[in-house]
């Protein structure tokens, strides 16, 4: 799938090739990515509040951190193993909380990037998010 022009949209505004265009929305003729297109500025407004002062504590912050992004995780593990087929609405339901939680998470590597317990949450959704992609397989 190509945009209105005839060629394919630039990955910097849809890391999706083609044959994953339904992953996208269009915007402005060009594919962008559902769930980049919820995260992104969620998060970057949760991150902007907290460096203007609109903090949580510490505890909470990460709590928050990786609980509000446990279920688009689950979601990604789930679809990527057969067990769910790709769903907009769904997705974009996941990644209400996600935007939030990677705000928190963000706002959490701004005020202590050095935090063990940030980096254990980050690297092990990371790890079973890949580990799901690499072993799972999709639905056609």
């Amino acid at each position: 799938m190509t945009d209105d022009d005839g060629r394919i949209t630039p990955l910097w505004l849809s890391h999706h090739w083609p044959e994953d265009y339904d992953r996208c929305t269009i915007v402005a003729g060009r594919h962008v990515c559902r769930r980049c297109l919820v995260l992104y500025p969620i998060a970057f407004a949760v991150l902007s509040a907290s460096v203007l002062g609109a903090r949580l504590s510490p505890t909470l912050e990460l709590a928050a951190y990786a609980l509000l992004s446990l279920p688009a995780l689950v979601d990604f593990v789930v679809e990527h193993l057969g067990r769910a087929r790709e769903s907009p609405r769904r997705l974009v339901f996941v990644t209400l909380p996600l935007g939030v939680g990677v705000g928190l998470g963000f706002a959490r590597y701004v005020h202590a990037p050095g935090d063990p317990w940030f980096w254990l949450i980050t690297i092990g959704y990371a790890a079973i998010a890949g580990a799901s992609w690499a072993t799972g397989r999709r639905w056609g």
